[in-house]
Parts: C-alpha cells; structure tokens; sequence
C-alpha cells in the first residue's frame, strides 16, 4: 500500500496541462521529501494511473525532472526513476533571496493560508474518533521527528505536519496542506536548523499530538498556531 503523503500528493491532474501539472506533482514529492534523496519513485504504470495521464506523458514529464538535475533514470532490472535532488545547506543570504523572490505579499499570504489550513486539520483530527492505526501513526510521526539528525530534520518535520492533515481521511485537506508546506519549504531549507529551535519544536509538536489524541480541538489549533507563529518569528529574526 502507497504511504498516505504519495496518495495526497501525486493526485489526478488535469487533461489540459497533463505535462506540466504532471512535473509539478512530481517536484512536490520530490521537495517535500514524500519521496527521498536515493529513493525510487513508484514504478511507472503505478504512477501514470494514480495521476490519471499516459505512460507517454509520464515519461516526458520524468525526462524533464532528469534534465533538470532532479532524477537519475536507470535502466534495467532494478532501474526506476531515483531521486537526486538533495535540498541545499542554508548559505549566507539564501533566506534572503527566497523571500525576495516570493516578494512580502505572497510570503504574509503564504504564512496566512499555512496557519488557516493547519490549525484546520489538527482541530479536524482532534474531534474525530482515532483508532489505535491513526494514534499509533502520529506518535510514531512525532518520535521520527524528534529523533531525526540534522540532515533529515526538514524531510520528517514535514512528514509529522503532513501525517496530521492524512490522517483526517481528507484527501482534499491533506492536498492543500501539502501545498500550504510547499510554499513555504525553499523558506525553511534556508533556515540553519539550530539545535535550541529543535528542542523547542520538540516540545510543541508533543503539544500537537497530546492534544489531538486528548480529543481536543481548540488545544490542538492553538498548539498549531503557537508552534507556526514561533517559525514566523524565527523567519522575521533571520531577515532582521
């Protein structure tokens, strides 16, 4: 079975932009780590019917990605398309130039709609009743989080953020949450990940989950919104 964050993200796209919405789906997964540095994207009949388009267009859509630097494509018994792309080391001046590239509208925009649709799916969770599967599944999230090394930090904090929109059984939800992480994901590569900020995470993403497996919504939106307006806060400090 397909992990849950490969079901939201490479989701059916649209006839009329078949190629490029196919290499943007693709470009999610790969930046959002759904499908890690050395990891094999699903075999291609698999991955033309869960984006609902040819085999053609898949392999034109890859093509483009291994041009660009993004996949290897290996041919024989145990080829596939495998991940290259590795996000970058934070460098002096990067945050800056991703912000500047956004512009400040589309970055307070960006904050606006994460913060909107997170709290969204953690107060969503937090009301529903969990099996031992969904609660199982969150603290393992959260113990993969916080036991993470530097270099694989992003890549599971963005699983733990992504896990709590899945597992609310919404496909559309756990598609915009995506989608909210990914605007913002150039942004966070280009913070250092600072261990003092780690150790705090930690403990507001454990605020997150007692709060969810408590069945408590308004705890949970606020656990959310404290832990978001504490990245924002660390972004404007970055840019100060």
């Amino acid at each position: 079975m397909a992990e849950p964050q490969l079901v939201a993200v490479l989701r059916p796209v649209r006839a009329g932009n078949a190629f490029e919405e196919t290499v943007e789906r693709l470009l999610q997964a790969i930046k959002l780590g759904v499908v890690p540095t050395g990891d094999k994207l699903p075999p291609e009949r698999e991955l033309a019917g869960r984006l609902g388009i040819s085999r053609v267009t898949l392999r034109e859509a890859i093509k483009a990605l291994q041009d660009a630097g993004y996949l290897d494509v290996r041919r024989g018994r145990y080829g596939g398309a495998f991940v290259l792309y590795e996000p970058p080391p934070p460098g002096h001046g990067d945050l800056r130039r991703a912000v500047a590239a956004m512009g400040p509208a589309e970055l307070a925009d960006a904050l606006t709609f994460r913060m909107a649709v997170e709290c969204g799916a953690a107060q969503v969770l937090a009301a529903a009743p969990l099996t031992g599967e969904q609660r199982a599944t969150l603290t393992r999230r959260l113990a993969e989080v916080g036991g993470a090394a530097p270099a694989d930090y992003r890549r599971l904090d963005t699983a733990f953020h992504l896990a709590i929109a899945e597992l609310t059984g919404s496909p559309l939800l756990a598609a915009t949450c995506a989608d909210a992480r990914l605007r913002v994901t150039d942004l966070l590569n280009a913070i250092p990940v600072l261990g003092p900020n780690i150790d705090h995470a930690a403990a507001q993403h454990a605020a997150i989950v007692d709060a969810i497996l408590a069945g408590d919504p308004e705890a949970a939106r606020r656990a959310v919104a404290e832990h978001l307006e504490g990245t924002a806060a660390l972004l404007r400090a970055f840019l100060a």
